[in-house]
């Protein structure tokens, strides 16, 4: 299945690198797709569980779907996360 998720936070390509290396790394999770313009990540998933891996790994990362809370906190977290994936993972 595929699916094409809203995301908060995605101000660069390091966000977009940490996005798909750290997809890329879930059992279950290929085509990892991420439109910075539009605030989207698509990817193809096998399960439903992968769908809410994926989603909550999005969260960990400071990059919560739509219908997340995006707290102060996750917010500081996607800077830490385009910071890593600016200079490297």
């Amino acid at each position: 299945m595929k699916t094409t998720l809203s995301i908060h936070n995605l101000k660069c390509d390091g966000c977009v690198n940490t996005i798909i290396t750290r997809l890329n790394e879930l059992d279950g999770i290929s085509n990892v797709i991420v439109a910075k313009e539009d605030q989207t990540v698509s990817f193809k998933f096998k399960e439903q569980d992968d769908l809410i891996n994926a989603a909550e790994l999005l969260a960990k990362l400071g990059y919560p779907i739509d219908g997340y809370s995006n707290t102060l906190s996750r917010k500081a977290k996607s800077y830490l996360s385009c910071a890593i994936g600016r200079y490297g993972n």
